[in-house]
């Protein structure tokens, strides 16, 4: 399975790709960030974001997009802006047929560091140690992306296995339960 993760932003949107499947080793194919000027306007910065995302669609054909899912914070001008990054990036994916997840920062963190609650430099360096990197990339966004891409190999490989499963029971005609 190949996974662009998508940690959104508009000053730093961090692009991240990664292949693998559970249980095998992983490998980072491209990690990047795509930065965009605070005192551009933001439709200008959007279309940025869109011209990168689209270049590394065309460029690596994942065959998911993992996107960071958008969570309130107090700054609502920050929100709003990483908000419309995520939707430019989906709607990328969209045109193209590519398959979108979305997980939340608490579940990425998890996924690479066995905590929720995980700060940056432990996200950084699980992902450099799974991905066995030399060094941590930079700046975090880069490192975020390439973790959203491992948290969907990881969870989202295994839970499209179970909606694969439940949906031949079903046309089995065997009634199943969702765990």
């Amino acid at each position: 399975m190949r996974v662009l993760g998508i940690d959104p932003g508009l000053t730093r949107c961090g692009l991240g790709v990664v292949e693998g499947d559970i249980g095998r080793p992983l490998r980072m194919v491209a990690v990047g960030v795509a930065r965009t000027p605070p005192d551009q306007p933001t439709a200008l910065r959007l279309c940025e974001v869109e011209r990168v995302v689209d270049a590394w669609l065309d460029e690596h054909r994942p065959d998911v997009v993992a996107v960071e899912r958008v969570f309130s914070q107090h700054n609502v001008k920050t929100v709003m802006g990483t908000a419309q990054a995520s939707g430019v990036a989906m709607l990328a994916a969209a045109r193209r047929g590519t398959l979108v997840a979305l997980h939340t920062p608490s579940e990425v963190k998890a996924a690479v560091s066995g905590s929720g609650r995980a700060d940056k430099a432990q996200v950084a360096a699980m992902v450099t140690r799974l991905l066995r990197l030399e060094a941590a990339p930079r700046p975090a966004d880069a490192a975020d992306a390439l973790a959203l891409a491992i948290c969907h190999i990881w969870r989202g490989g295994a839970q499209a296995r179970i909606d694969a499963a439940l949906a031949q029971a079903a046309t089995a005609g065997r009634t199943v339960t969702r765990p």
